[in-house]
């Protein structure tokens, strides 16, 4: 084979690595973002938080000029938009956030062999506080560290209750076999087992115990079933009232009836008036079937918006949350140590510092202004939304956002995952203000979430003494001009956490 050399042109796509810290950036929670600032605050000397009543670029470019370095320019980031009619253009009002640094001999970019796994761990922190220690900051952080477990609760009454060295055995062994909702999750004679008790022990002591432990806080705990652990409730009330005597009579005999809403049957077998069993059902419903959730509950998970949307003047304004990611910036000290024509390790250092502080400023730059286009866009689109609630929400998806920017439907994909807006509705993620769309009659189309909340309206407005089935709210909404199938509606339904018309009858 005969050996020639050639010279081909071609294309090819190269991220840089300044482009891939922009898009990992871009995907961040708000709660990410937070240690990946920190994490940059740590390990680069150049950057600092931002203070109010800080030096502005004209005092951070006469450092520099001080110090025979190069000039720092501030740049403009997109702070906040408006609008309010539908020919008005969203109009962005620039805050000075970032700070950015010309200089012929540092390139725009870094090389394309570089890794910023160098400086940048890709690994972020379990939890993170915001740099400074500020008290504001100090109110998201979730405090779980305190949460008392149900096995604790109940252990710190066994330790107060006089038991036997056996007994006390037995006691801890029941415990550690209840679950997080309070139910007994192993038998009585497998507990027995496992100990392995010198002592000759029969169920009737692990009964013994067992009743003793029912005794505890909350409630029902321990219970083998539902029919113990609510008895074990409805026994604490007066049993010389009526009511209460037929409640402990209906969970004992009829729960079966009870749960499947045979009203009538329940009558004809406990020879009651429908008052006095509207009454028992009354009684038995005070009673709490997961009585472990009232101690082993989940600790509070705080959500910190990214985009706040409010009214005013008629307007609806969008705005980037800046308050719950520190703003940085350039430590005017240490770049006026740099200069021009010193080649030292020290001066190079504080160069390749400077150049990684302004790319990473630069990131979040983008950052935020990409989610304040995307968040515009939104409620440019949702405003119905906002003005009249999810029955006004129209079908929406990624790509629609997409096209009116300009940009990819991965980065609307990234920018909307883990970001909240806070309304004057609530809190919602922007990936909730995406949904499908089901024809309508006229041949439009209806957002999927404006379908649930048509069928949440219409059983919340339903006899309860004959609630609708999932056909008859289709042939409902087909009479509106929705086109929606009963299995569609069902679907709806279950997303909802609604139970079907069977499980919602109720004694009127």
């Amino acid at each position: 084979m005969k050996q020639s050399l050639q010279l081909r042109l071609g294309q090819h796509l190269t991220m840089t690595p300044q482009l891939q810290q922009a898009i990992r950036l871009l995907q961040l929670s708000t709660l990410e973002i937070q240690a990946e600032i920190q994490e940059a605050l740590e390990s680069n000397p150049l950057l600092e938080v931002k203070e109010d009543g800080d030096a502005d670029a004209g005092t951070a470019e006469q450092a520099w000029d001080e110090g025979g370095g190069e000039r720092v320019n501030g740049s403009e980031s997109l702070a906040e938009s408006d609008y309010g009619g539908e020919d008005t253009a969203p109009a962005a009002q620039s805050q000075d956030s970032s700070v950015d640094m010309q200089n012929p001999d540092m390139p725009e970019d870094l090389p394309v062999d570089s890794n910023w796994e160098d400086v940048y761990d890709s690994v972020l922190p379990t939890s993170a506080s915001a740099p400074g220690g500020d008290d504001d900051y100090r109110a998201y952080e979730n405090q779980s560290g305190g949460e008392e477990s149900l096995q604790q609760h109940l252990l710190w009454q066994m330790n107060l209750t006089p038991f036997s060295e056996t007994n006390r055995l037995i006691a801890e062994a029941i415990i550690d076999s209840v679950n997080d909702d309070g139910y007994l999750s192993t038998s009585l004679e497998e507990i027995l087992q496992g100990l392995a008790l010198d002592e000759d022990v029969g169920l009737e002591e692990m009964e013994a115990v067992l009743h003793q432990v029912q005794n505890f806080d909350p409630l029902g705990v321990a219970a083998r079933n539902l029919r113990e652990c609510l008895l074990l409730q409805l026994k604490q009330f007066d049993a010389a009232q009526a009511e209460v005597a037929d409640a402990i009579t209906l969970v004992d005999n009829y729960l079966d009836l009870l749960g499947n809403r045979d009203y009538n049957q329940l009558m004809r077998r406990m020879k009651l008036s429908r008052e006095a069993l509207q009454q028992a059902i009354a009684v038995v419903q005070t009673a709490n079937p997961r009585p472990g959730g009232v101690i082993a509950s989940a600790p509070a998970e705080y959500i910190v918006p990214d985009v706040i949307v409010k009214k005013h003047n008629d307007r609806w304004r969008v705005e980037l949350n800046f308050e719950a990611v520190p703003q940085i910036k350039v430590n005017a000290h240490y770049a006026s140590l740099i200069r021009r024509a010193d080649s030292s390790a020290d001066n190079t250092y504080l160069r390749n510092q400077l150049q990684e502080a302004r790319w990473f400023i630069k990131s979040l730059a983008s950052r935020n202004e990409t989610l304040l286009k995307v968040a515009t866009a939104i409620v440019e689109r949702q405003r119905g939304f906002l003005e009249h609630g999810e029955e006004a929400m129209k079908a929406l998806v990624l790509n629609d956002i997409a096209e009116e920017l300009g940009m990819h439907e991965s980065t609307i994909s990234r920018v909307t995952t883990r970001k909240y807006m806070h309304t004057p509705r609530g809190i919602f993620e922007l990936k909730y203000f995406f949904s499908s769309h089901v024809s309508t009659a006229t041949g439009g189309a209806c957002s999927s979430t404006a379908i649930r909340a048509l069928i949440k309206k219409l059983i919340a407005a339903e006899n309860q003494a004959k609630p609708l089935s999932d056909s008859k709210i289709a042939k409902i909404l087909e009479g509106e001009g929705i086109n929606v199938a009963r299995r569609t509606v069902a679907k709806y339904r279950e997303a909802l956490s609604i139970p079907p018309s069977n499980e919602r009858k109720r004694l009127i």
